[in-house]
């Protein structure tokens, strides 16, 4: 016998056993006969330090691969951190402010040099703190997208695909973010809901009196019109089309065109056409041979094209505009209008449609394999609903702007060579031409998306595009665990990459988990300051604590609603198991042989239901876990070890564990040390600490000295017992309808009463009478009787077709004052119940009495007359 300390101190438990799997190398894989399987973290930026949905998704990931590890794979969980280009550049240009400089001043050598050494002194620091989750990552391979190993992948990559004509640079028009001033790809645009204006301005005919009137959101960019145009079909214009318009404020010269794209229902059904700064206007200008004329700086300021307007900030200058246009009496009304606006997904400016020339990629090509494969079932999403939104994005799928105006990242292996007029694209670095042997050739500035690397990810962080071991051994990976707000920057790209460079899928299961959420169900964020801090929660409760919430809220694909309280749960969690072991350790007072708890015998109906329930369990938590419903299994687990293996098992036991009874010692190891194994993914530290005194003191020969290496737990089918349970539930509900009886008569807990049963199936008499000690100590009863009928001096505490029981109050409790209480309750309740419902006949406290005081009144009546009844 051992005795645990009075409570479970995580403090002096976690860190020791961490760093001692590091130390082993347990993280790492292993040669397995069973195979591999391997997740690649989701890498975070450089730039982040641990919240919440952090902690959920490597949980979850970490979840995973410890139960894939105890079933004998080779796992591998592949860490690694990405640098975050737009984010991380704009953390550093911030420092450099604070001492008086900029990135141009310094120059792009010195500020690469900045950044590396930010990423020095910042990167690690997540890293750092998903270690104090207990993430079991073989932290070895710990991976960065700007590692030279991944520099060279992306480099690949781009090479391969201009080689493949998949890559083109050509002028479009694409987001700009003018605050990062740098373009954005389709996806990194979030749109929001605007409240905003509709602007009618009036356009002169050219030499004729009279004009149009056009209706726009945007009316600082009319200055770059080349001109209006109205649908062929449309009768109210039909005379008009073909002439000229005078511009207002810029007195340009701009035609009247017919374009099918106009929409007869905006505005006034005349559109003006601003070919540099709107998409479908810039198809339109392509149709019509239109000029295009930029008016914007990369800053979002007004260039030279703007005329009086130039070198405004774009809001300034719509004031400006709008000024001038009533001034010259050709502002004809302003409307409220609600619109969408893009905006930069990293600084939250709002992004401006801008003709830029940038580096593409053809995506049609690559999306039409990524369909088949999800189609096909070879790549499984869970929820399975999101599926159709990946499909349906792919089917609607733009080519993708790769290149980004900023210094921070991969820059785009191509040159431009001035004599020959055109572009090498090349895998090493060049100084001179290939072609012409010219040497004044100029290296493209711009770098590449970051999520050009990201796409890579499975393969590239394995060693690709050389045949490494690792790549033989890991690749194709098995499981995604992501968020969706990324399936179409990550996983769908991802999907499509390793099937056209390894011509695999990169992995063949998809989680998609859902969004932390504070308790009255708002995103958590900085900018709210509703986050909960999750290194403040491990130091509160622990990390046990911490991961067992998560996990036991993370219902598939379904939202988490957290406060700091919800962490309580987890807390109670390790506490009940804490407690339940210092009540385990304490009676057993020998050690036993592993195979000797493996091989026990049920002698009575309780060990039969308990190791018949623990198969249950055991199957419910394995196949839970491979459907990745990881909630499910933990709740699964939780049930039987509280409410099967505490507080039924161990209370039925606690009288042969007194007396030291051999047997259901070995029962109780038995089924203690498999509740640890299936404990051990989701709380890895207590089940850990718990398992090694288990090793120590109880259990000789276990499979393993630590836990995170022991074999996974397997159904024995021999103890499956469905008769054993059908008895012991029966006991259980007749146990718990004397309770429950007890405790509405007010019976004192230690006052022992008298039972009696009446029988309706022979069957059933063997498994009441053979337990009636365990019906008596769980009951606090004293006599046990079988009856023909109901006694006169019973009260009715259980009925189904098999059995009726019931307890006999003469002599327990005093009757004459037991009913003398029960009148007054009743006089009480009526009196109560009278009042609120002369409340709730009052119209005038109906009609303004707030909604939810009125709730309260009508719920308070429903529990009132429950109680009555």
């Amino acid at each position: 016998m051992i005795e645990l300390s009075k409570t479970y101190d995580f403090k002096v438990h976690e860190q020791d056993i961490y760093k001692d799997c590091c130390d082993k190398g347990y993280f790492k894989p292993k040669p397995s006969g069973k195979g591999t399987y391997t997740i690649v973290i989701p890498p975070p930026n450089i730039t982040e330090v641990l919240h919440l949905g952090h902690a959920l998704n490597n949980t979850i990931q970490d979840v995973i691969i410890r139960w894939r590890r105890m079933q004998g794979y080779a796992t591998l969980w592949l860490p690694g951190t990405d640098h975050a280009g737009i984010a991380t550049q704009t953390m550093v240009c911030k420092d450099l402010a604070k001492d008086g400089t900029c990135k141009e001043e310094i120059g792009r050598e010195k500020f690469l040099e900045c950044l590396w050494n930010w990423n020095e002194k910042k990167g690690g620091t997540i890293i750092q703190q998903l270690k104090e989750i207990g993430c079991s990552a073989d932290w070895e391979r710990l991976r960065f997208t700007m590692d030279d190993m991944l520099s060279k992948a992306v480099r690949e990559t781009f090479v391969r695909l201009y080689e493949e004509g998949l890559i083109y640079k050509g002028e479009y028009i694409i987001n700009w973010c003018p605050s990062c001033k740098t373009a954005l790809a389709d996806e990194e645009v979030e749109h929001q809901d605007m409240k905003g204006s509709l602007w009618y301005i009036k356009y002169p005919f050219e030499n004729e009196d009279g004009g149009i009137t056009v209706a726009t959101t945007r009316p600082e960019t009319m200055l770059g019109d080349t001109a209006v145009a109205v649908n062929p079909n449309d009768p109210r214009y039909q005379g008009i089309i073909g002439k000229n318009l005078i511009l207002p404020i810029m007195n340009r010269k701009i035609p009247i065109i017919a374009d099918e794209i106009v929409d007869l229902e905006f505005g006034t059904g005349l559109v003006k056409v601003t070919p540099a700064h709107d998409p479908n206007d810039f198809e339109i200008a392509k149709r019509h041979d239109l000029e295009f004329i930029n008016i914007l700086n990369p800053d979002g300021t007004m260039n030279e094209n703007a005329g009086e307007c130039a070198g405004m900030d774009r809001y300034e200058c719509r004031e400006k505009v709008i000024k001038l246009l009533e001034e010259k009496g050709l502002l004809e009304k302003i409307e409220p209008h609600d619109y969408t606006a893009g905006h930069c997904y990293r600084c939250h400016t709002i992004i401006e449609p801008y003709l830029s020339k940038q580096w593409f990629v053809k995506m049609k090509p690559l999306a039409e394999p990524a369909k088949a494969v999800v189609k096909r079932g070879l790549v499984k999403f869970y929820p399975k609903r999101w599926e159709g939104v990946y499909q349906n994005w792919l089917e609607n799928i733009h080519d993708w702007c790769i290149s980004r105006q900023i210094w921070w990242g991969h820059q785009i292996p191509v040159w431009w060579c001035s004599d020959c007029r055109e572009y090498i694209v090349s895998r090493d670095d060049i100084e001179s031409c290939p072609t012409c042997g010219a040497t004044d050739i100029k290296r493209e500035e711009d770098v590449l998306d970051t999520w050009f690397s990201s796409w890579l990810w499975p393969f590239s962080t394995l060693g690709w595009p050389d045949d490494t071991k690792d790549l033989e051994q890991f690749y194709p990976t098995d499981t995604l665990v992501t968020a969706a707000e990324i399936i179409f920057f990550w996983v769908a790209r991802m999907i499509m990459a390793g099937l056209h460079f390894m011509g695999e899928i990169p992995f063949k299961d998809v989680f998609i988990h859902g969004t932390v959420r504070d308790d009255i169900g708002r995103k958590m964020s900085k900018s709210l300051g509703n986050g909960i801090d999750p290194l403040v929660i491990i130091e509160k409760f622990g990390t046990d604590a911490l991961r067992f919430t998560l996990i036991v809220q993370a219902a598939q694909g379904q939202d988490l609603f957290l406060s700091e309280k919800s962490f309580e749960q987890g807390r109670n969690f390790t506490n009940k198991i804490w407690n339940a072991s210092r009540l385990i350790f304490s009676k057993i007072d020998r050690t036993y042989t592993y195979q000797e708890i493996q091989d026990v015998t049920p002698e009575n109906l309780v060990d039969k239901w308990l190791l018949s329930r623990l198969n249950n369990v055991i199957d419910t938590v394995t196949d839970s876990l491979e459907k990745f419903r990881l909630n499910d299994a933990l709740f699964g687990l939780y049930h039987f070890f509280w409410h099967e293996f505490c507080d039924w098992a161990l209370e039925c036991y606690k009288i042969p564990l007194e007396q030291n009874d051999t047997n259901t010692q070995k029962i109780v190891l038995h089924v203690y040390e498999k509740i640890l194994r299936m404990m051990q993914p989701i709380v890895p530290f207590i089940s850990d600490t718990l398992w090694q005194k288990l090793h120590e003191n109880f259990i000789k020969g276990l499979p393993t000295k630590d836990l995170v290496v022991a074999p996974w737990v397997e159904m024995n089918e021999r103890y499956t017992d469905d008769e054993s349970e059908k008895y012991f539930n029966l006991i259980q509900n007749i146990i718990s309808a004397l309770r429950k009886e007890r405790n509405e008569w007010n019976i004192p807990p230690g006052k022992k009463i008298g039972i009696g049963f009446v029988l309706h199936n022979s069957a059933i008499e063997e498994p009441i009478r053979s337990n009636f000690d365990i019906i008596k100590l769980l009951s606090t009863s004293e006599k046990i009787e079988f009856f023909e009928k109901r006694p006169d001096d019973g009260i009715t505490c259980y009925v189904d077709r098999d059995i009726e029981a019931y307890m006999k109050l003469k002599g327990s409790i005093d009757i004459d004052e037991e009913r003398k209480r029960l009148e007054a309750e009743i006089e009480k309740t009526d009196f109560l119940i009278d009042k609120i419902e002369k409340k709730l006949a009052n119209k005038n406290f109906i009609n303004k009495a707030p909604d939810d005081i009125v709730e309260k009144e009508k719920e308070k009546a429903r529990f009132t007359h429950g109680k009555l009844e």
